[in-house]
């Protein structure tokens, strides 16, 4: 399309887009393979033979994947039959369209990186579900419940003040009600930096305690419209009064563990606080991104922190259970999740999703891949508008809620990124500054 910036791609040597995929995927890949070898005799136990050679075979496909990689290969199509097969398999010929004639196919390192880093994603789905009876194995489960489990100080602390804030909720006024609001955002916001794609599966859990860090993390935050959301939300709550309207926030997450349970403390807030009455979590269909949450990450988790021997903790997940029976929480799979397309595409592309998500009041995006979905992961320049770089993709009032960890920013003020770019040459990726940037009516 005319006049667009072009995408990131790991042609720009030296850009992390192509340390990315030169060092970053297959360390993942080295991980994943990894830990299909350490369950061979779990394979074996439940499956017998039939186990061992799936988990051989599975292996073999992603050396093979790896050695595509990093030999620069072209991308082939996909073959096993799923879901998304065909949708896949029709995005890398458009891909393919968008190459002159002696360009050859798309390639690791010439593609577009949000293609190629969601297509690598999608191959070691499509090498364990070519491997039955181990079809179900989620590679990245281990580290994700690891992250989980190493957090369990700060988790503690979050849930034993959230419930002190939900027993003194009703003697809050308005203005204690928005501190709360702001510092369970920021705590939502530097959740966010537990990812476990940004360290190439290595370990990214949450041992300080955030609430104490959150006035000297404040001057980081480089785009704050978090009072948007406040007069969002407090409107809705007293055009509602009594009335049994409902005002409903949709939360697209982003990792399990840490940020996750981060995510769930924020949503009982809003519940308690009645500035929302129902919240929809939307999560990823299949293992993505090493760290992001399936619906096995979700429920599991809330089962973790009912089951804790903590009171507080335990009396969080048991509201949480209980949210989910009633219909307060409701959780939603679809398989736009998992695709390559930035999200300007979606009403095209996934037009019952898009409808689903132009019944919220408010929608928070969460992560740095649903950025670069949101602004189509191209290199526009700093100060353009959030809402120029959208194009389009406006279901409802939203917000991005994301630590930098991909070389896109829009909408900062003229000169700001001249700052960082000065004194801190890797200030868009180490997930040290975030974003609350809101496009939506003022």
């Amino acid at each position: 399309m005319a006049g667009l910036p072009a995408s990131l791609s790991g042609q720009d040597e030296g850009s992390f887009a192509y340390l990315t995929i030169k060092d970053r995927i297959p360390q993942i890949l080295t991980k994943a393979i990894d830990t299909l070898h350490r369950h061979k005799s779990e394979f074996f136990e439940k499956h017998g033979e039939k186990g061992t050679e799936a988990e051989k075979k599975a292996i073999s496909l992603l050396s093979k994947l790896r050695n595509e990689l990093q030999t620069d290969k072209p991308i082939i199509p996909f073959v096993e039959k799923f879901v998304d097969t065909d949708i896949w398999n029709q995005y890398i010929e458009y891909q393919q369209s968008l190459l002159n004639e002696n360009d050859g196919k798309p390639r690791w390192f010439y593609s577009p990186w949000l293609f190629v880093e969601c297509y690598m994603y999608r191959r070691i789905h499509e090498a364990v579900i070519q491997s039955p009876p181990i079809d179900e194995f989620d590679v990245f489960k281990e580290s994700k419940d690891q992250n989980f489990f190493e957090s369990q100080e700060s988790i503690i602390a979050l849930c034993t003040h959230l419930q002190e804030v939900v027993t003194a909720i009703r003697d809050l006024d308005e203005n204690q009600l928005k501190d709360e609001f702001f510092k369970l955002l920021q705590i939502s916001l530097w959740g966010n930096k537990c990812d476990l794609s940004l360290s190439g599966g290595e370990t990214s859990s949450q041992k300080t305690n955030i609430m104490s860090s959150l006035e000297e993390l404040k001057p980081l935050i480089l785009v704050n419209d978090m009072e948007h959301l406040w007069s969002l939300l407090n409107n809705c709550k007293k055009t509602r009064g009594k009335a049994s309207i409902i005002t409903r926030v949709d939360i697209v997450l982003d990792n399990a563990g840490f940020e996750l349970v981060t995510d769930l403390v924020l949503a009982d807030f809003l519940l308690s606080s009645q500035l929302a009455t129902e919240i929809h979590f939307y999560g990823k269909t299949i293992p993505w991104f090493v760290s992001d949450t399936t619906i096995r990450d979700f429920n599991w988790l809330i089962e973790q922190v009912k089951g804790s021997n903590h009171k507080w903790m335990s009396k969080c997940g048991a509201d949480w259970e209980t949210y989910i029976k009633v219909g307060r929480w409701v959780y939603h799979d679809h398989i736009f999740w998992t695709l390559p397309h930035e999200f300007c595409v979606m009403s095209q592309v996934a037009p019952d999703l898009y409808a689903e998500l132009q019944k919220a009041h408010l929608i928070l995006f969460k992560g740095d891949l649903n950025y670069r979905k949101l602004t189509g992961d191209r290199k526009w320049e700093f100060t353009v508008p959030f809402h120029q770089a959208l194009r389009g993709f406006h279901p409802a009032p939203l917000c991005s809620i994301r630590t930098l960890k991909a070389e896109v920013q829009v909408g900062l003020r003229p000169g700001q990124a001249e700052q960082y770019i000065a004194s801190e040459p890797s200030w868009l990726t180490t997930g040290k500054y975030g974003v609350f940037q809101f496009d939506g009516p003022l």
